[in-house]
């Protein structure tokens, strides 16, 4: 058995799982790769919008028993809500072992308060038209569904990758500006508030960025997503890394010496989704 690094504290986020573009497998080895003291969930881990009884794979429900098996182990877990998850907010604040449940958090990292939350309070179109959101969220669900049937084909030609959603994003000028525009209000708060970090996820752009105003600096930090970054936040001895899953040499196996799943998790989430 190789040897778990230790990890200060790991923040990740935008897991999205029950949906057919959720990277469950690699999520699963970065997370059985590193023994964090804190780990923070940060939004849109379990993807109660478009969650279908039909379909939760073995490899999500792992992911799940994986975060609870390092619960018992130690690490404090720190779920904060996002806005496919919403429903857990009506639990906000329950403490459960060495896992809680918060809508956001002020955490102490060397004497610098850091500023965590999920990041969806300054999406508009989720406050003011959560159908219209939702209708966006399947819409990427089946762009998501279409690019891994062409990476299929690309993968037998021996070709590279291609990731459809982040060619529109990058092409589309609306795009760019809402990224820009999200970065920039949150860390304008966060330097109004005195905060020196603040760490979001929501838009799924990994990003850690020094921002300056007339009224201070802050660093801005954006965990990314587990669909097609790949990305987690890092941070250990007073430094912050952006973790690719890429580059970290993991290899994804079928194989576990997890426990079992019980049975009742499932029926679980049925009933949240079913209450949404």
């Amino acid at each position: 058995m190789n040897k778990k690094r230790q990890v200060e504290l790991v923040v990740i986020s935008d897991v999205h799982l029950g949906t057919f573009g959720c990277q469950s497998k690699e999520l699963f080895s970065y997370l059985d790769s590193i023994q964090p003291k804190k780990l923070i969930l940060n939004g849109d881990i379990i993807d109660i919008w478009q969650f279908r009884k039909s379909y939760f794979p073995k490899s999500h429900l792992k992911v799940l028993q994986k975060i609870v098996s390092m619960s018992t182990e130690g690490t404090e877990i720190i779920y904060l809500t996002g806005n496919h998850d919403e429903f857990l907010r009506k639990f906000s604040d329950v403490k459960i072992g060495n896992l809680t449940l918060v809508d956001k958090i002020v955490l102490n990292l060397d004497g610098k308060k850091a500023w965590v939350f999920h990041g969806d309070v300054f999406d508009v179109s989720i406050q003011n038209a959560k159908w219209l959101a939702k209708l966006g969220g399947w819409g990427y669900d089946f762009l998501i569904l279409l690019n891994q049937f062409i990476n299929f084909w690309l993968i037998k030609f021996k070709k590279e990758k291609y990731s459809l959603s982040k060619k529109i994003k990058n092409s589309v000028k609306k795009a760019v500006k809402y990224i820009n525009d999200f970065e920039t209000v949150v860390a304008d708060l966060a330097i109004e508030n005195g905060y020196k970090f603040v760490i979001c996820g929501h838009i799924h752009h990994p990003q850690i960025k020094r921002i300056v105003n007339k009224n201070g600096t802050c660093l801005y930090l954006n965990s990314g997503d587990w669909i097609e970054n790949l990305t987690a936040l890092e941070y250990n001895d007073k430094r912050w890394s952006l973790v690719k899953f890429q580059e970290l040499g993991l290899v994804t196996s079928e194989d576990s010496t997890e426990k079992p799943i019980p049975k009742d998790i499932l029926t679980a989430i049925t009933v949240l989704s079913n209450k949404k």
